[in-house]
């Protein structure tokens, strides 16, 4: 200490990013020893940052608020900007169904938080620190801590225990209850995976070549096949008097004309009940010089503007047939509207296809550029809308959104939107990870060094042992009781429910011990249908918690 007394001025800038480097490592170091197959993931550098606090490490305060705010803005702006595209149609087919169980477990995690706060003694500031380490929910914490200094700036050290003692038995809990519910269902795990297998083939576009034999289509162009925008399907491709060709809306048919049909398996069962039967060519294998190709949308200039506005088919006689947006591929139309990244399939010929994709502008290493001037605007906006004072009835002042939950929002609206004039909201994956696990990190660092000087005092000599037990219960109760009632009424996929109850806790390692369970991505989709519903409402609960029972 005396040589880095010598170093560094205790109030200096580079003390402080000094300190904060080296809890950030050595907590990231801590996070990823294994215990029992377990490890404590980002939350080692909280507890980094606590055992430095202990032993006397600390930084100028306003630089210290200043880093921890900072740092929960990058991550949650991260994580709106990654959910934001699909947020929206998260709620199609399982959707609703899933943000209702995550909701109530929210719910549920608020009544069990308050009556152990009522039966045990615990007071508010503790007692919503523990809702926000039992849920494994930071944002909700910082939230928490923004309240809670409105009222007794001291109050939010409280908070910050409860949280650090809370969360590591949190981790344990969501992992025992899903193992408990598979074990109380018996669940199989043969009969798991054949249900996600199918729900996964059920939901992955396909193609069929089908052969046209209803007389009442010879003559018909495309276009007026009977309910064929009702049936989702898209036709790429006609094989005609020995021709293969592009598929366009005004191609009339024949009968014997064969058909490439893409769509949902559904969708083509019901496409070759209208039009005829599965035809035994192939049209993806014939020889000819139609091919088709993926394309990424680039170019500035085409973004925002559909399909039909574009021309491409009448410019260069190609089809498009479906894109990848968010990890979500569907169909296309004319009236789809274009937009930054999207992963578009067209059907041509070779040249025509160069052609099309070099309007579109198909250069993969203007993914990896972030859009920063967008980026500041948008973390600039959110710091906003946190700020804008909510009046709620029953609530004597009015709740923020505050840091958590305004960036959080914005990034939300703003990524769902994509882009408004010039200005694009796409963040690449690599550079939003990096902003994700540097914000968090550096909000991490800071709780702890400031929760640091109580934490081993509570622990050891006050209520440690209470607030553990107690956090246990705020984190199984209400995923347990739901997670059984969904089994029960709503019979979900085990795979479904794993990745819904791990993102109504917000828990990324949950969620890696369901993955761990199968190779199916259900999990993970159920956990990203949930994540952004639960955590504005992880955010606002926290506050609402404090304004109306912290006096």
């Amino acid at each position: 200490m005396d040589l880095l007394s010598l170093l560094f001025s205790p109030e200096s800038v580079a003390w402080s990013v000094f300190v904060i480097m080296v809890v950030a490592a050595a907590g990231l170091a801590l996070g990823n020893i294994k215990a029992a197959g377990i490890n404590l993931g980002i939350a080692g550098v909280l507890f980094s940052g606590i055992l430095a606090g202990h032993v006397g490490l600390s930084i100028d305060h306003v630089t210290l608020e200043f880093l921890r705010d900072f740092g929960l803005i990058l991550f949650v702006y991260s994580i709106g900007t990654q959910v934001g595209p699909g947020f929206f149609s998260s709620f199609k087919k399982q959707g609703l169904q899933l943000n209702l169980l995550a909701a109530g477990v929210v719910l549920g995690g608020i009544a069990v938080t308050l009556a152990v706060a009522r039966l045990a003694g615990f007071d508010i500031p503790t007692a919503v620190g523990m809702y926000a380490g039992a849920v494994t929910n930071t944002p909700s914490l910082a939230a928490a801590q923004q309240a809670l200094a409105a009222v007794n700036p001291e109050a939010a050290n409280a908070a910050s225990v409860g949280y650090a003692l809370a969360y590591p038995g949190a981790i344990m809990g969501i992992i025992l209850t899903m193992i408990l519910i598979r074990r109380l269902f018996k669940a199989q795990a043969e009969a798991d995976m054949l249900d996600v297998h199918a729900d996964k083939a059920a939901a992955a576009l396909t193609n069929a070549s089908v052969t046209v034999e209803n007389k009442n289509l010879d003559g018909l162009k495309i276009k007026d096949i009977p309910a064929i925008d009702e049936l989702g399907v898209v036709i790429s491709r006609v094989y005609h008097a020995g021709q293969l060709g592009v598929a366009h809306d005004d191609t009339v048919l024949r009968a014997g004309d064969v058909l490439l049909a893409v769509g949902l398996e559904e969708s083509i069962r019901k496409f070759i009940l209208v039009v005829g039967s599965r035809s035994g060519t192939d049209l993806k294998k014939l020889p000819s010089r139609i091919l088709h190709s993926r394309v990424i949308v680039t170019h500035k200039e085409v973004i925002g503007k559909t399909l039909d506005e574009l021309g491409l088919e009448a410019q260069y006689d190609v089809v498009a047939t479906r894109v990848a947006r968010a990890d979500v591929e569907f169909l296309v139309s004319d009236s789809y509207r274009l937009q930054f990244a999207d992963n578009l399939v067209i059907v041509g010929e070779e040249a025509a296809v160069a052609k099309a994709a070099a309007k579109l502008g198909n250069s993969p290493k203007d993914l990896n550029h972030p859009q920063l001037i967008p980026a500041f605007i948008g973390i600039a906006a959110g710091v906003v809308l946190g700020s804008i004072p909510i009046s709620l009835p029953g609530l004597e002042a009015p709740v923020k959104l505050g840091m958590a939950g305004g960036p959080l929002i914005m990034a939300i609206l703003l990524s769902y939107i994509q882009h408004i004039g010039p200005l694009n909201w796409y963040l690449p994956p690599a550079g939003n990870l990096m902003l994700r696990e540097l914000g968090i990190v550096l909000f991490l660092a800071c709780v702890g060094l400031k929760a640091g000087g109580r934490f081993f005092e509570t622990l050891l000599h006050g209520r440690g042992a209470y607030i553990v037990l107690f956090s246990f219960l705020i984190t199984v109760l209400p995923i347990l009781v739901l997670g059984v009632l969904a089994k029960l009424r709503l019979k979900l996929n085990y795979m479904s429910l794993c990745g819904a109850l791990a993102g109504s806790m917000t828990d990324p390692p949950a969620l890696a011990f369901a993955n761990s369970l199968s190779p199916s991505n259900l999990s993970a989709m159920s956990y990203a249908t949930v994540y952004p519903l639960v955590m504005i409402l992880r955010v606002i609960s926290a506050q609402v918690i404090v304004l109306l029972f912290f006096r």
